[in-house]
């Protein structure tokens, strides 16, 4: 639950940042968290900067748990890292109110493509069985017409690392101790 507060209060920072009023994170038994805007986000652009940055917290927050995980070497941090990183990735998925949707709805045609291509690249280096629905739901976002032929080459950067970071960080091995 920590997790998933962290990742809300992300967008809830980010949100403030822009200037954008928005209620408390209500979280939803079974399926997470949402926050409510009070007035719509004005461009794509700060969309994309709002939805990713529940990821970016929700990543920092896992990595915490990973360098508790080694100081400790007990084997709840790093299921909590585990689990954290699974979390955000999944957000990651471009479609519908997630957060990887939010993000490449900034994105051009072009930026969709290697953003796919970045997700395709994290599948082939962890074999991580999440990555092929993002992977799949990428490459159908690119082949969409992009609505911004400017794109956003900072969510495109944020996307990839993200990408790259949670799917390394899946990797990891939990320990069970008997």
């Amino acid at each position: 639950m920590l997790s998933i507060y962290v990742h809300e209060m992300g967008h809830v920072a980010a949100l403030k940042r822009f200037g954008i009023p928005a209620s408390a994170p209500m979280f939803i038994p079974f399926v997470g968290a949402i926050v409510r805007l009070k007035q719509h986000v004005i461009s794509p652009r700060e969309d994309a900067r709002i939805g990713l940055a529940g990821p970016i917290w929700g990543t920092g927050a896992a990595v915490a748990c990973y360098v508790v995980h080694i100081v400790t070497e007990q084997p709840f941090w790093a299921a909590l890292t585990h689990v954290g990183a699974m979390i955000n990735l999944f957000n990651l998925m471009p479609v519908w109110q997630l957060d990887g949707g939010r993000a490449f709805h900034a994105l051009n045609r072009t930026q969709r493509w290697i953003a796919a291509s970045v997700a395709g690249g994290a599948l082939l280096m962890t074999a991580e069985g999440l990555l092929v629905l993002i992977l799949i739901l990428a490459v159908v976002q690119a082949f969409r017409e992009a609505p911004h032929a400017e794109g956003d080459r900072t969510a495109l950067l944020q996307f990839a690392g993200l990408t790259l970071l949670l799917s390394a960080m899946m990797g990891l091995r939990v320990p069970i101790q008997p």
